[in-house]
C-alpha cells in the first residue's frame, strides 16, 4: 500500500507543477525525476502549497505544519531549488519551483550536498527527448516564452541609424544590476554528462541579476561576480559565438543564458523538435548587406537555428527562422550580413509578473495563479469554473489580442494590490 500512495504522492505533485506557467505532462520518465529530487515530506509540502508566492504566515495556515517544521522543509527545498524562497519587502516570500526556470536549471547548477548529477542528467534527458514536453508548451503555437534572444550590441549598426531599447542591450542590464552572478549553465552540464558537449564554452555560463542572483548566492547555486567581472564574461561568450538568451520581460531582467548550438535545450525546441516558438525574436533581423560575401559558409555554421544558408554562393537568411541574435553579423570578416529593424515590432511583456500572467493564460492554468489556494474550497470551485472557461478557445484568444490585453493585465494587477500580493508585481 505504501508504494501505491507513495506514486499517487509523485503524481499529484506532477499535477500541481504541470499547473503552474509551463506544462509538464506526466509520465514513467517524469515520475522517476520527482522521485529523485523530492522526499515524500517535501512532496506532500509542494502538493499543499499555494501556487503563487506567500510568506510564512499565509503558509503556516494553508498547509497546517507547525512552524519549526515548515521552516525546516521550506530550508531543504529551496537549498535544492525545489522551493523559490524571495525578499519582498520587508519578509521572505516561498513558492514551489516550475520545471522551467527552475527545477531543471536549479537541479543541474547545484554545487552543495549529496550530487547525484549524472544520474539526474540522464533523468532529465530521458523525459525532455521524446517531445511531448515541447508539444505541450509550444504545439498550439505560444508566444510568451520564458526566453527571448538579445541581439549583440556590437552588431547593431553604430551610426546612429536604429534606435536600440533599454531591454534590447545587454550592457544595461548590468548596469542596472543590484547583484551579479553567475554559475554553472544547466543545459551544457547535462550535455556534458551525457557525452553530448561538443563545444568549446565553459560551464560558468549562467549569469543572473538582482532577486535572482540574490536567491542563486544564498544556495550555492551560483557565485557573486562585479559589474567589470561581468562584463568580461559577456565578452568572451561573444567570442565563442554564443547567443544571448534573456528573461523575455522588459524590466527586472533576472537572468540572461549563454547558449550555444550543440547544448541549449531551448535551441533543441527549436532545431531537432521544430517548435520555433521556443525562443522569442528580439526585434531585429538579419539581411545581407550587399555584394561583399565570400561565400566561406561560416555564418551559415555558426547560426543557432540554421536560418542562414548558401545560396549560389551567397548566404541568404530565412526571416521567419532568423532568432536577430547578430552572432552570423559578427563573425563575418566582410560585414556581408547587417542587423535591421523588424517591421513588426517585438514587444516583451512588461514585468515578470505579466509574462506569468500572460503564459499561464496561454497555458490554460491562469486560474492557479488567480485562486492559488489548495486547501480552500471557493478557490477549488473558481479554479475549476475559470479552467472551463479558459479551455474555450475564442475566450483565451481574446484576453491576450492587442485589443483586450492592456486591459485585462491593469485589472490583474489591480487585484494583486488589493489582495496584499504586491510584492509580486515589484519582481
Amino acid at each position: 500500500m505504501g508504494h501505491f500512495a507513495a506514486k499517487d504522492l509523485y503524481r499529484r505533485l506532477g499535477g500541481k507543477i504541470d499547473g503552474m506557467g509551463c506544462r509538464v505532462p506526466f509520465n514513467q520518465a517524469f515520475h522517476s525525476i520527482l522521485k529523485a529530487l523530492y522526499t515524500e515530506a517535501e512532496a506532500d509540502l509542494v502538493v499543499r502549497m499555494p501556487y503563487g508566492l506567500s510568506d510564512l504566515a499565509r503558509l503556516e495556515e494553508a498547509v497546517r505544519l507547525p512552524r519549526p517544521r515548515l521552516e525546516e522543509l521550506l530550508e531543504g527545498l529551496a537549498a535544492k531549488g525545489l522551493v523559490l524562497d524571495l525578499w519582498a519587502a520587508d519578509r521572505y516570500c516561498y513558492a514551489p519551483s516550475p520545471f522551467v526556470i527552475g527545477i531543471f536549471e536549479f537541479t543541474m547548477m547545484r554545487t552543495r550536498g549529496a550530487l547525484d548529477t549524472r544520474a539526474w542528467a540522464r533523468l532529465f534527458r530521458d523525459y525532455m527527448d521524446d517531445g511531448s514536453f515541447w508539444a505541450a508548451n509550444f504545439g498550439r503555437g505560444e508566444k510568451v516564452s520564458i526566453l527571448r534572444a538579445v541581439p549583440r550590441e556590437e552588431a547593431l549598426p553604430a551610426d546612429g541609424s536604429l534606435e536600440v531599447l533599454d531591454y534590447e542591450r545587454a550592457s544595461s542590464f548590468i548596469s542596472r544590476a543590484t547583484r551579479c552572478a553567475v554559475g554553472i549553465c544547466a543545459c551544457r552540464h547535462e550535455k556534458l554528462h551525457l557525452g553530448a558537449k561538443i563545444c568549446a564554452a565553459p560551464l560558468e555560463t549562467c549569469t543572473a541579476f538582482g532577486f535572482a542572483a540574490d536567491y542563486l548566492i544564498r544556495h550555492g547555486l551560483a557565485r557573486e561576480v562585479d559589474q567589470s567581472e561581468m562584463r568580461e564574461l559577456f565578452a568572451a561568450s561573444r567570442e565563442l559565438g554564443l547567443v544571448l538568451c534573456a528573461d523575455n520581460v522588459q524590466r527586472g531582467i533576472s537572468y540572461v543564458c549563454h547558449c550555444c548550438k550543440c547544448c541549449c535545450s531551448a535551441l533543441e525546441g527549436i532545431n531537432r523538435h521544430g517548435y520555433a516558438n521556443a525562443v522569442v525574436t528580439s526585434g531585429f533581423v538579419a539581411r545581407s548587406a550587399g555584394g561583399a560575401c565570400a561565400g566561406c559558409g561560416l555564418c551559415a555554421k555558426l547560426c543557432p537555428v540554421n536560418a542562414v544558408r548558401l545560396e549560389d554562393g551567397r548566404a541568404r537568411v530565412d526571416a521567419e527562422s532568423c532568432l536577430g541574435c547578430g552572432v552570423c553579423v559578427l563573425k563575418c570578416a566582410r560585414r556581408a550580413l547587417r542587423l535591421e529593424r523588424r517591421a513588426r515590432r517585438v514587444i516583451p511583456p512588461e514585468t515578470i509578473f505579466e509574462k506569468v500572467i500572460l503564459q499561464s493564460l496561454e497555458k490554460g492554468t491562469l486560474q492557479n495563479q488567480l485562486f492559488d489556494d489548495p486547501r480552500r474550497l471557493t478557490h477549488a470551485f473558481l479554479r475549476g469554473f475559470v479552467g472551463g472557461f479558459l479551455r474555450l478557445g475564442p475566450a483565451q484568444r481574446a484576453l491576450a489580442s492587442d485589443a483586450l490585453r492592456s486591459v485585462f493585465l491593469k485589472t490583474l494587477r489591480a487585484a494583486a494590490r488589493a489582495r496584499g500580493m504586491g510584492e509580486a508585481l515589484d519582481l
